[in-house]
């Protein structure tokens, strides 16, 4: 069963939660994250995205960086606007978008249960990305940006998430990009004990939504913590991080669409007819064409779209990985036309969220920097927690959730000797 701890948020005072709170570091380059940063002092991307305070050209995994960071960290506490919570909470937040809001338990999970496999994975995490989070938490002793879990859905959690967000909110804005946040800080100690009671005898396992790295990170650096210390018991804070646990019947997995630089020596002509044994084309016209159903496709090519249907035989439902649009599309059409065998190391591929919508394909396409773009059907949290129960991988870039969850709300120190 799953193991979800209160914990002493570090957060804003909610006077300029809006101003502290920034995007996550990953979805931004260090451009970006200066300008999102211009003219808010206590923004979190001046911790997140350090390198933006240091000299142009600074090697962002660099000591001066993480340094810096350290730095920020420090002066926004010293300025009162990052101030510790004075006991063990847990914290409800929820995120409105297009209409639709969903609501997460903000809470410490557990390095041995992902040790253990409890909280379980369905990607595949690259090195350098996990070190560069390692690194960040070893100089800041803290988790300074959540992760994205899921669970299945427990009624009884429901209830008392529906009881808590009937008071009056902690923080509620909506940020630059019209999604509304907001918070509920969790203190009363009988519905803490609640809470933590009901994950640890009615969820029987966490999923991994967004934030892999950080995840992994977490684990790497609570093992390092511990075998640092010669009294080491398990109970410390190090060996728990900040994730933000949402029922699964409440997120939406959006589309991770697919934009290639060339067709591999192939003309248009030769490329359409090539699709064609492992595809029903029909070609649309100037028209965007949207999938609306699995194993179909919405390809751009050449000024025109095309809606591509797979055939009967090219792929296999009874395959949790085989099943998946990534992969019909990356076995048949990325691989055996086009010659793209490694989705993480290739360069003649790119992805693009959902988010931006499927006219930004066509910019890409028209402006002559890729040459084709496939929209793809978004994956289901079915088919998500199917494959993590089964312990497969998906393939890379199979999952955009929006919205992101905000940095800054609340921070997690691992420094402190609070046992639990």
């Amino acid at each position: 069963m799953v193991t979800v701890k209160p914990f002493k948020g570090l957060r804003p005072p909610k006077e300029i939660a809006d101003k502290v709170a920034c995007l996550p570091y990953d979805v931004m380059n260090s451009e970006e994250a200066a300008k999102m940063a211009e003219g808010k002092e206590c923004s979190l991307l001046h911790i997140t995205r350090a390198e933006i305070d240091c000299p142009a050209g600074t090697d962002i995994h660099s000591e001066t960086v993480y340094n810096k960071a350290v730095e920020n960290f420090k002066k926004a506490q010293d300025k009162g606007w990052l101030v510790q919570d004075t006991k063990p909470c847990y914290y409800v937040y929820a995120q409105t978008m297009d209409g639709r809001t969903q609501y997460g338990i903000v809470g410490a999970a557990s390095c041995k249960d992902y040790e253990n496999g409890i909280i379980k994975k369905h990607e595949l995490t690259r090195p350098d990305k996990e070190e560069d989070r390692m690194v960040l938490t070893r100089y800041l002793k803290a988790n300074i940006e959540p992760v994205f879990f899921s669970y299945k859905a427990v009624p009884e959690i429901d209830a008392i998430v529906k009881n808590i967000i009937a008071t009056k909110p902690e923080y509620d804005f909506v940020a630059e990009d019209g999604f509304g946040h907001t918070l509920w800080v969790v203190d009363d100690p009988k519905t803490v004990a609640e809470i933590e009671h009901l994950f640890a005898t009615k969820v029987e396992a966490s999923y991994v939504a967004d934030g892999h790295h950080r995840t992994a990170a977490a684990g790497r650096i609570g093992a390092e913590f511990a075998a640092k210390n010669p009294n080491h018991t398990g109970r410390e804070n190090y060996n728990f991080f900040m994730a933000v646990h949402f029922p699964d019947n409440q997120l939406k997995i959006i589309d991770y669409n697919r934009v290639v630089k060339d067709l591999n020596g192939l003309s248009e002509q030769e490329f359409v007819s090539k699709l064609g044994e492992c595809m029903t084309v029909e070609k649309i016209g100037a028209q965007i064409y949207k999938p609306s159903r699995l194993h179909e496709f919405g390809m751009y090519l050449g000024g025109n779209w095309y809606k591509l249907t797979a055939k009967q035989g090219t792929y296999n439902d009874a395959d949790p990985i085989g099943v998946l649009d990534v992969t019909i599309l990356s076995n048949n059409v990325l691989d055996k036309i086009l010659d793209i065998k490694d989705l993480r190391r290739s360069t003649r591929i790119d992805f693009v969220g959902g988010i931006r919508g499927l006219g930004e394909l066509k910019k890409r396409v028209d402006s002559g920097e890729m040459k084709v773009a496939f929209a793809m059907f978004p994956v289901s949290m079915k088919q998500l927690t199917d494959i993590a129960d089964s312990g497969n991988i998906m393939p890379p870039k199979t999952t955009w959730f929006e919205p992101k969850l905000r940095s800054g709300l609340f921070i997690k120190r691992v420094d402190n000797d609070m046992a639990y």
